[in-house]
């Protein structure tokens, strides 16, 4: 029997291949799983199979945006602490968090996905470091939400176990101890990662931040990703604030502490990266140790610029990340390429830091790279996931912009006609076809006010 296809023809292409290779008018076709051909003018004649033919007339299809930053539990404590920088938002925020449970996380997880994915994303990466004592299965809860949306997921398994009595932040009933945290972490890994070309989940391993965990969690946290052979996660250089706490806590930097603790390489990632010097910036790109850009969150929380001019030029791999919406409260990363790119130019002579099409190489190419799946996604190339997005550009919206790349970043959020992960279909005319969109809406909102009656803000 032959493999079933899905024909996609008579629309613009952007493959986000090695030469931005494009195409006015194209075609991809989906063999099952992957993509078979991407090319110029109609698909070939003759394909047995096709279960679906597309005209794509008025669309660009693109690879899948691929988010490399998120906090989905935040979802339930958006539009608080709205005037504060990081430390101060932090403290404010971590007596409502402590109190989060499993349904909480699994509420929070769908509603995160779903306004993702309804918005071109279809592989995310999630940073998990908060699980109070007796809360459930919180990794469960997040890979169940992610596998039921149909969405490719790197689970990035958080911990802290540095609380308020030993100088940290969070409560002391919301960190673990280091020999439960790894404990669990390796759980994770054992009980989750999918390591093989067409994985849907995968686990890292994530200490939250060098504020929130103790040394020996970072240097045991990278022994173990070696061992277990997942990558590594975690914040860095995010804030003034950090910088000066890791100078006088450690006597460094941010990036000379990452590099005593073993954690620049090419398996690991950090979010944010603002406060970076040109060493710091020399030592990522020796070391391919990459960098999730968040550009929204960023500047909510008033943390700086990144830059990521800069990091590019020297080599280091960069993607882009929605962060958690109680610092984005949009929750979208097809915002985010915009965002980028505008924030990206501030400055003297910056018109041209960061251009339209390198802004959607960061959504979809840069964080593949990133995630460690570049040979698998982020790019329309035979032999690759076919995870991609078929995007309206012919409404009001859109209609009168001659470059379809520079509609879909610079314009309007645009509709999303059809999403493919794994070859099927998640999104269809801007709905979720694999939930129902509205269930969540109601659970996510239920689950919001319970746990504002817990930490008593109601």
């Amino acid at each position: 029997m032959a493999e079933s296809r899905i024909v996609i023809e008579n629309c613009a292409v952007a493959t986000v291949d090695a030469h931005d290779t494009e195409h006015p008018h194209g075609h991809v076709v989906v063999a099952g799983r992957v993509i078979e051909s991407v090319g110029a003018g109609p698909a070939p004649t003759g394909l047995a199979g096709v279960v679906r033919r597309i005209d794509g007339t008025g669309h660009l299809v693109t690879p899948g945006l691929v988010n490399t930053h998120h906090h989905f539990y935040q979802w339930l404590t958006r539009g608080l602490a709205t005037d504060h920088h990081l430390f101060d938002w932090l403290v404010a925020l971590y007596p409502t968090w402590a109190r989060i449970d499993e349904p909480m996380v699994r509420a929070a997880a769908e509603g995160s996905l779903a306004m993702m994915a309804r918005g071109g994303v279809t592989t995310a990466a999630d940073h998990h470091y908060i699980h109070p004592r007796g809360s459930g299965d919180l990794t469960g809860a997040i890979v169940g939400a992610a596998r039921d949306l149909g969405v490719r997921l790197t689970l990035a398994r958080g911990s802290m176990d540095r609380g308020e009595s030993d100088g940290g932040l969070p409560p002391d009933f919301a960190v673990e101890t280091l020999d439960a945290a790894l404990t669990a972490t390796e759980e994770a890994v054992r009980r989750h990662h999918d390591p093989s070309f067409a994985a849907m989940t995968q686990i890292a391993v994530a200490p939250c931040s060098p504020f929130s965990v103790s040394t020996e969690l970072m240097r045991e946290s990278a022994a173990l990703a070696r061992r277990t052979g997942v990558r590594l996660h975690t914040h860095g250089s995010e804030t003034v604030e950090e910088e000066r706490y890791c100078r006088e806590l450690f006597g460094m930097g941010p990036t000379d502490y990452f590099a005593a603790t073993d954690w620049l390489g090419p398996d690991v990632w950090m979010a944010h990266c603002i406060h970076m010097g040109e060493a710091d910036i020399a030592a990522f790109a020796r070391t391919g140790t990459g960098v999730a850009h968040c550009p929204s969150s960023n500047a909510r929380i008033a943390a700086g610029i990144a830059p990521v001019t800069e990091l590019l030029a020297a080599g280091v791999p960069v993607g882009l990340g929605v962060d958690g919406t109680a610092s984005n409260e949009a929750g979208e990363l097809r915002t985010e390429l915009r965002n980028a790119l505008l924030v990206n130019r501030l400055g003297p002579h910056r018109e041209a830091a960061l251009t339209v099409r390198r802004a959607l190489r960061l959504g979809t190419r840069g964080g593949a790279r990133v995630l460690g799946r570049a040979d698998a996604i982020g790019s329309l190339e035979p032999g690759k996931l076919a995870d991609l997005v078929l995007w309206r550009l012919d409404t009001l919206a859109h209609a009168s912009i001659a470059d379809p790349v520079a509609a879909l970043v610079l314009g309007a959020p645009a509709p999303v006609t059809l999403s493919l992960v794994d070859g099927r279909p998640v999104v269809e005319d801007g709905r979720l076809v694999t939930v129902d969109e509205d269930a969540i809406a109601r659970t996510t909102r239920a689950e919001a006010r319970r746990l504002a009656a817990l930490a008593g803000r109601d």
